[in-house]
């Protein structure tokens, strides 16, 4: 380290005492040194320029630079290396130790290399390679429940699908640096949920009932189903959580819910239903097969709503789509004044019992539609005008719940009488209908009949299809009057009914003037 120990020097140190040349003093120091003896300190040589060549070359093998962590994810691989804490010799403090082991003259003294450390900037990376291959170990499967708790789905993110959502990030390491993390980048799978969240969302349904006049309460028929929306931000922190787990990896969605309005616990006293404020009944008998199952079909899409008050009920609204699909038969139709084949044919059965029922309760009718011709279906019972047509969703039957009381639908079908019966629940406000009419005005006959050819007709073969029905104009005014006679409305209902004529269909040879 550029240190020796001169020992020429030290002897000629030691020497010197009382060798001054001044022969008094001389004597008197050899005495001394004669009966004391004298300490002479050696002699060291230091040359600093060695000594910081030697730590210059221990340097170049202890020295070395700080190396971060690093984190690469490539398609579903995950790789990282260690961060690295740089380090270097301090030459200048080094050599300050070594000149105060000089002074000192410790010979024996080790001289201690000052080294200087710096961390890296980026501490770790393992800890995110490890959440990365979790990330990426297995698919994430989401499930949703149905109200029976029936699983929905499911819907699956595949490794490949994952991997495209990671997002390695710097963050603050505790003891200080930075270290990588992995989030996720979520709006992939937020858009995802945009699309599912239509087809699950469900509107609340109420609970439909039937009232018990002994009892005097509500029995529920069809439970109540709460609404449901998807809640994408809490379904996307629960496929966020999976994504992390290791093992079973399925995250169930989050639903919110809506409470129907009329749950299955709701009461007849809380909803002022107490009697039977009304009924109608209307016959179908003679019609055909398909007509009968669409009156059945069609009576069922009211037995048990409820109308609450100052709320307006709508025929269209509660029978939903005339289709197929929905449960509906082809039967005869009135359409563009002519009855021809048609889904749903018998509906306006079903529509024609309704407004009776609505027209004895005193209900404000809001829209309402004669049938282009006579129907014999509908004059039988309470005669002609108190018919109602409807056509999907152009021509609809409404009324105006205009009580303080709630209002409670039933019907019933009763095939063996080729009857249908509507039944209003409520509580009377104190009114009371009586009906004027029908008044019956310019009356004219059948049209002719009209023979139609047939090419699916033998010759001889006919089949009527329509029949023949004469045209008038029918007025029916409805009065209601308070519990003490006096009136408080009058309401009009004027309907013009065409003169018809039958329609036969012929084989085409048979067609007259053929």
């Amino acid at each position: 380290m550029g240190v020796r120990f001169d020992a020429e020097l030290t002897v000629a140190e030691a020497f010197a005492a009382g060798h001054s040349g001044n022969l008094a003093y001389d004597l008197v120091d050899q005495a001394l040194v004669w009966l004391n003896g004298y300490n002479v300190a050696p002699v060291v040589q230091y040359d600093q320029n060695v000594a910081v060549e030697k730590l210059m070359t221990i340097a170049e093998q202890i020295n070395r630079a700080p190396r971060d962590a690093t984190l690469t994810i490539e398609g579903t691989n995950v790789s990282w290396t260690p961060s690295q804490t740089g380090r270097t010799v301090d030459i200048l403090a080094t050599l300050e130790g070594l000149e105060n082991i000089i002074r000192s003259l410790d010979s024996g003294a080790e001289v201690p290399l000052v080294i200087r450390e710096t961390p890296p900037r980026i501490v770790d990376a393992e800890r995110a390679a490890r959440k990365a291959q979790i990330a990426l170990s297995s698919p994430v499967t989401l499930i949703a429940r149905d109200e029976s708790g029936q699983a929905l789905g499911p819907w699956t993110a595949s490794q490949s699908q994952i991997a495209q959502i990671l997002k390695p990030e710097l963050v603050a390491h505790p003891e200080g640096g930075y270290a990588y993390d992995i989030s996720l980048d979520m709006n992939v799978f937020s858009g995802f949920l945009e699309t599912l969240a239509p087809g699950l969302l469900r509107a609340p349904q109420d609970a439909r009932f039937s009232f018990n006049p002994e009892l005097r309460q509500l029995q529920v028929i069809q439970p109540s189903v709460p609404g449901r929306a998807l809640n994408i931000p809490q379904t996307l922190a629960r496929m966020e959580a999976a994504v992390f787990l290791e093992g079973e990896r399925t995250a169930e969605m989050a639903f919110d819910y809506e409470l129907p309005r009329f749950h299955d616990g709701v009461t007849a006293a809380e909803l002022g239903i107490t009697e039977l404020v009304s009924q109608a009944t209307t016959y179908y008998s003679g019609s055909t097969q398909p007509r009968r199952d669409n009156i059945a079909q069609a009576a069922s899409r009211f037995n048990g709503i409820i109308i609450p008050p100052g709320e307006e009920f709508s025929f269209n609204e509660w029978i939903g789509d005339i289709t197929p699909e929905a449960g509906f038969v082809e039967g005869k139709v009135i359409v563009g004044g002519r009855t021809i084949d048609g889904v749903g044919g018998g509906v306006c059965q079903v529509s024609t019992t309704a407004f009776q029922a609505a027209f004895y309760a005193g209900f404000p009718i809001l829209e309402r539609y004669a049938h282009g011709y006579q129907v014999s279906y509908y004059n039988a019972g309470e005669g002609p005008g108190m018919d109602a047509a409807i056509y999907t969703p152009d021509l609809d039957f409404r009324f105006l719940n205009d009580t303080p009381y709630h209002l409670l639908i039933e019907t019933s079908v009763y095939p063996g009488n080729d009857a249908i019966q509507f039944r209003f629940y409520s509580t009377n406000p104190g009114r009371r209908v009586i009906k004027e009419g029908p008044v019956i005005e310019n009356v004219r006959p059948p049209a002719p009949t009209v023979y139609e050819p047939n090419p699916n007709l033998q010759p001889g073969q006919s089949l009527q299809v329509d029949w023949a029905a004469e045209g008038k104009d029918v007025r029916v005014t409805r009065v209601i009057v308070d519990n003490n006679g006096n009136e408080l409305r009058r309401d009009v209902f004027v309907s013009h009914y065409q003169p018809w004529g039958a329609i036969i269909q012929v084989h085409p040879s048979a067609m007259p003037n053929a």
